[in-house]
């Protein structure tokens, strides 16, 4: 069996890990679980990693188990959180399990021989608890001091907001998970980020004190940019893994738009493609940085495993769109695919008259230009563009039969405003 501790290593993917996690993924069938937070229906690309994690330690043999916090997630978690989570309806808790399981399910193989993947509700065990049996068999074997020498904990109670016996609670409940994994599965490993370090060895020591075996705990880095930016967020907000809250199209440009510095990094933890693959990558963006094909196969990849090949072909159509000269006989949704994030404004067919309205007039209608006088100088130097095409005739009028699909024109100012102007 292949090793999957020097894989991730060599993949930036092992930031601390307990003594004996090494030999027991090179030597032994291992089955490892990581926890997902159900705060929302849908994953982010932030908990890519993650998933990534899962999707690894099966590829590599071992037997994944995905546990969706049903029961957790109706607490929350304190680590890597300034302030206190707003506590979700167990109803709101149960859909967005549906939606997680949904996502997983692209990633994980659910049906294979030897190790398939399971997908586990902690509420499961964790809502059939009584407060007192809870105190007497998970809660009696942490010493509150024990608590308060974690992290999550201690960062939480030097600030203002503090933290609530809830959250307190939460590393206790995350212990018992992994015993809870432990006894009904076997589970030995618990992987996940830096900021849950100290909820894994909770569970770790529970596991020792009350079944005196050893488990194995196993964390990455937690993600930033080359700039020191939150990993996934963005001008326009997070960028989830469901098309209906991100487009495909807004999802692979995220990936395109990695910086040089962030790309080769991106292309280990983020795909499955192997050494030699995005060693040749890195020499090629040291050696013409211009062409970005590190950033190209990062999104193309990421994207398939997403939203499916169909998904990128179409994104990268999209994209290419930029570089028409004339866009003018595209199909509507592919153009609005691409300007999806651009400002729009709506005009009634009526206001378009017999001949048309005039260039000038709309550009200073939808503010590319502060005045007529500006929107004049404007069209008058070239530095206009009607569906990609340089206008510069002042006396220029738009009809319905010119627009995109009879409804759309697309307005740029210089190269880089757009601005999308949709006929009702």
């Amino acid at each position: 069996m292949a090793n999957l501790f020097d894989e991730l290593r060599w993949r930036g993917l092992v930031a601390e890990a307990t003594d004996a996690v090494a030999d027991a993924l090179a030597k032994e069938h291992v089955t490892g679980y990581i926890g997902f937070d159900p705060t929302a229906a849908s994953l982010h690309v932030g908990s890519l990693l993650t998933v990534m994690g899962l999707a690894r330690l099966q590829r590599f043999g071992h037997s994944p188990i995905a546990i969706v916090g049903g029961g957790t997630g109706m607490i929350g978690d304190p680590s890597g959180k300034s302030q206190e989570r707003q506590l979700l309806a167990r109803e709101q808790v149960d859909d967005n399990v549906a939606g997680i399981r949904r996502q997983l399910e692209k990633f994980l193989d659910f049906t294979c021989a030897g190790n398939p993947a399971r997908i586990i509700n902690n509420a499961d065990w964790l809502a059939s608890f009584d407060l007192l049996g809870f105190l007497r068999d998970t809660g009696k074997h942490f010493t509150v001091n024990y608590m308060l020498q974690k992290e999550s904990v201690s960062r939480r109670l030097e600030s203002e907001e503090g933290i609530s016996y809830t959250e307190f609670s939460y590393l206790l409940l995350q212990a018992r998970d992994f015993l809870e994994l432990f006894d009904r599965c076997g589970c030995t490993l618990q992987m996940g980020a830096t900021d849950q370090w100290g909820n894994i060895t909770a569970g770790i020591e529970l596991i020792r004190k009350l079944r005196g075996t050893r488990a194995h705990g196993l964390v990455w880095p937690l993600m930033t940019t080359a700039s020191g930016t939150k990993f996934g967020k963005t001008e326009a907000g997070t960028v989830w893994l469901d098309p209906a809250r991100t487009s495909p199209f807004r999802f692979y440009q995220f990936w395109l738009n990695t910086s040089d510095r962030d790309a080769i990094p991106y292309l280990k933890y983020f795909t499955f493609l192997d050494r030699p693959a995005i060693d040749a990558l890195e020499a090629a963006t040291k050696g013409a940085p211009e062409k970005r094909e590190a950033q190209r196969v990062l999104a193309r990849e990421v994207t398939t495993a997403v939203h499916g090949a169909e998904q990128v072909a179409r994104a990268e159509h999209a994209s290419s769109l930029l570089f028409v000269e004339d866009i003018s006989t595209l199909p509507v949704d592919d153009v609005l695919a691409v300007f999806e994030d651009v400002p729009s404004t709506e005009l009634a067919a009526g206001e378009l008259g017999g001949d048309g309205i005039g260039l000038v007039d709309l550009v200073a209608r939808v503010q590319l230009a502060p005045s007529k006088t500006e929107a004049r100088r404007l069209v008058e130097s070239g530095g206009i563009y009607v569906n990609n095409r340089r206008a510069s005739d002042v006396k220029t009028k738009l009809t319905r039969e010119q627009a995109i699909g009879g409804c759309l024109f697309v307005l740029r100012k210089g190269q880089k405003q757009n601005h999308l102007v949709r006929l009702t």
